[in-house]
């Protein structure tokens, strides 16, 4: 990228840590402009701080997905520091674990709400603000969106997570709609779904998961490990890579994709 004023400028969700933490890194080593949003605005501080550190350019923000108004305000906020915005990562995510006939309504609307609808409403803000902005010379994207699924987006067969499963189907199938929708407009809507990664959500569900099967933890990512035919847990730089290949030239002409990122461990 030829300077800071061409540097693509990058928003993306849940920043503060794991996945959303090493996609900002990632995304600022390719010459990106990153905004690094979180629900917890020292989280996103803290990454922002390691981005600028390293020599890149990243700026924290405060961002609840689930608020229409705190999305709207930390776009604002976005544009108002950078002038447009470019692409948007939807990574915002949560987890919660139990059978399906134990799941709650609070269960229910807590993943829902997050992971889909916290999806849905940063993608309408954020195209918004694309169409808003001057069409772009060339044949290339007017915008970006990336969204982070799951292969629990794809293979249903995941127990204790009935309503984790329907929020990332969800998501794969928002995903294909409006690429559909907006390759007209020349903006670009392809999400990854990730296996088995080791953050801290992982950690957390390997304890719950081990719980109610009644093994130990070590078991658990055993046999996630033994589930995944590359042989180790992911990491949150396997995911970071496609996700900037997704914002990159290189990417122009692929839309509407959800791209298995998980070591095998999910084919289709």
């Amino acid at each position: 990228m030829s300077s800071d004023r061409d540097a693509q400028v990058i928003c993306v969700t849940g920043a503060g840590t794991g996945i959303g933490r090493a996609i900002s890194h990632a995304l600022a080593r390719s010459g990106a402009r990153v905004a690094v949003a979180d629900l917890d605005p020292t989280a996103a501080e803290t990454v922002a701080a390691e981005i600028e550190a390293a020599g890149r350019q990243a700026t924290a923000f405060e961002i609840d997905v689930t608020d229409r108004a705190s999305v709207a305000r930390c776009l604002s906020e976005v544009v108002g520091r950078h002038g447009r915005i470019d692409a948007w990562c939807n990574n915002a995510g949560v987890s919660t674990m139990a059978p399906f006939l134990d799941l709650t309504d609070e269960d229910w609307e807590h993943n829902m709400g997050v992971n889909a609808r916290g999806t849905f409403v940063c993608s309408q803000a954020a195209v918004r603000q694309m169409l808003a902005q001057p069409r772009p010379p060339g044949d290339g994207p007017r915008g970006r969106i990336v969204n982070i699924a799951s292969m629990a987006g794809k293979r249903g067969n995941a127990p204790f997570l009935a309503h984790y499963v329907a929020s990332k189907f969800a998501v794969v199938g928002l995903t294909q709609a409006m690429a559909g929708e907006l390759a007209s407009a020349r903006i670009t809507v392809n999400a990854v779904c990730p296996g088995y990664v080791r953050t801290g959500m992982q950690a957390r569900e390997v304890q719950w998961e081990a719980r109610l099967r009644g093994v130990d933890a070590e078991r658990v990512v055993d046999d996630y490990v033994r589930d995944t035919p590359l042989g180790r847990l992911q990491t949150p730089e396997d995911v970071a890579g496609v996700v900037a290949f997704l914002c990159s030239p290189a990417a122009d002409f692929l839309t509407g994709e959800a791209i298995n990122v998980n070591g095998g461990a999910f084919m289709d």
